[in-house]
């Protein structure tokens, strides 16, 4: 693995991690019903983010190989 594509699979370690703190962030600490009114919107940025970074990574592995 050259020193770039590990730097971008770092990168994307970090974005990835950073889209669980923002779900955990939006999510934590709710009232029942403001919970019920922001998780789906979280969930569905926290996939959305993820799916995101999952395809990136598929693009750095055949760079690497």
């Amino acid at each position: 693995m050259t020193t770039g594509t590990q730097e971008a699979e770092e990168l994307l370690l970090i974005e990835e991690a950073d889209a669980w703190f923002e779900y955990l962030e939006a999510t934590r600490g709710q009232t029942a019903v403001r919970y019920r009114e922001v998780e789906p919107w979280a969930w569905a940025r926290l996939t959305q983010r993820l799916r995101a970074i999952r395809a990136r990574r598929a693009k750095l592995r055949p760079a690497a190989a």
